[in-house]
């Protein structure tokens, strides 16, 4: 077996924390096996390394060794590029093609940003880990596959698996073993060795004198966040050995190459995320506005009952017309409104007129005949109440269907299914 430090020649791997030492020793102690690999950690910390390493030190390093990015590839054909597909299979598909699995038979497939697969994907890679199973795109033939799966990602899984965006049953099959590499802010005694190499590199490759780092500048390199890691420490190096002419690099230097170096690690605001249950279509939307809009017309309607039995007949008018105003929320329409007679829109029939010499009982007899039809407005459907609210909005907006659509919360293409509905 070979050691870690003849690991790091042979790959050219740079670095003596105790976290990226355990990882190349889980690496190597797993890579003789056929067991799947979870390699996990941020971008841009080299986790590409590890499947070369497994592939390397396995029986199967004579076979053929295939990287795929999987967030690379459209939804659209991935199946397609892992799996192959019949000639026409789909528009395109103009002859037969195998897949990354079929050429890879007896070697190794890397799975870079698996957390980007689309779940039905997903499910045919289960499969495979399974059994070694798997279906052209197009094809009823089962063909067999031999390889050895190595996967990586970025993402958080459990959040991906408790959002649904990832099963949870092929994270399980991926992550036999999990190999999590640091970030390089947690690698600080790296961070110098590693700028060194990149600056050495880049020198040797534009034909300049190497860069050297100031002693504050230094300090500025350690306590600097790196959050694209060493893909980022890199470009960085690259960048200062190409455009400075200066071969010493001072803080001052340094510091106008890092983005955001001035800005402390405090906790950072951030909005709130919209929970599951908000409306996620246009009819709920609608169904909503409708409720809401019952719920205020109930308020009126009791509102102008407990004013009728006190027998203010203008108060009644004005509480309506506020209530109004209420529901139809701008002032064109609260214009409108407040010249519109209050039981035309309710559909209400007029506050009965009481003679002064008439009994008492018969008033109480007309306000409750008056509470009858009130009760009987409650049984309008729902339908009758959107036909309702529709005819409204295309009055209020003469019959501009765009505006009226807008104002409903709605398409102006549901609205157009709904007039073309309801006849309207």
């Amino acid at each position: 077996m070979e050691s870690v430090q003849s690991i790091k020649q042979r790959f050219e791997l740079i670095g003596n924390d105790i976290k990226l030492n355990r990882a190349l020793e889980k690496a190597i102690q797993v890579a003789p096996t056929d067991i799947s690999v979870l390699v996990t950690g941020e971008s841009g910390v080299g986790k590409e390394a590890i499947p070369k390493i497994i592939h390397s030190l396995s029986h199967r390093k004579h076979a053929k060794y295939i990287a795929v990015n999987c967030g690379a590839i459209p939804e659209g054909t991935i199946d397609s590029e892992l799996f192959g597909h019949e000639k026409g299979a789909f528009t395109g598909a103009t002859q037969t093609r195998s897949g990354y699995f079929e050429v890879a038979d007896g070697g190794t497939i890397f799975l870079d940003e698996v957390g980007e697969l689309p779940l039905t994907t997903q499910v045919r890679l289960l499969r495979v880990l399974e059994n070694g199973e798997f279906l052209k795109v197009g094809s009823s033939q089962v063909q067999k596959t031999d390889v050895r799966i190595v996967a990586a990602t970025n993402i958080n899984m459990f959040e991906a698996i408790k959002k649904e965006k990832f099963r949870e049953d092929l994270y399980y099959r991926l992550s036999t073993v999990e190999i999590n590499i640091p970030p390089l802010r947690e690698r600080q005694n790296d961070i110098h060795l590693l700028f060194r190499k990149f600056a050495s590199d880049f020198g040797q490759k534009y034909k300049m004198p190497t860069i050297r780092l100031e002693d504050q500048a230094i300090q500025l390199l350690l306590k600097y966040r790196w959050p694209g890691n060493i893909r980022q420490l890199r470009n960085i190096a690259e960048q200062i050995s190409v455009l400075e002419e200066n071969r010493t690099i001072s803080a001052a230097t340094l510091h106008s190459y890092l983005p955001n170096a001035g800005n402390t690690n405090l906790p950072a605001v951030v909005e709130p995320k919209k929970s599951d249950g908000d409306f996620s279509n246009e009819r709920e939307i609608l169904y909503k506005v409708l409720f809401d809009m019952k719920g205020d017309l109930n308020d009126l309607k009791k509102l102008t009952l407990e004013l009728l039995k006190n027998n203010d007949t203008e108060k009644v008018q004005e509480e309506n017309e506020t209530l109004i105003r209420k529901i139809y929320g701008n002032k064109e329409e609260e214009t409108h409104h407040h010249e519109t007679n209050v039981a035309e829109v309710l559909h209400l029939p007029e506050p009965p007129v009481v003679e002064a010499t008439a009994p008492v009982v018969q008033q109480q007899e007309d306000r409750y005949h008056f509470a009858e039809e009130i009760e009987e407005e409650e049984t309008l459907s729902l339908q009758e109440k959107e036909i309702e609210l529709i005819k409204k909005s295309l009055e209020r907006n003469k019959g501009k269907r765009k505006a009226a659509a807008s104002e409903l919360g709605i398409s102006e293409r549901t609205l157009y299914r709904k007039i073309k509905q309801y006849d309207l």
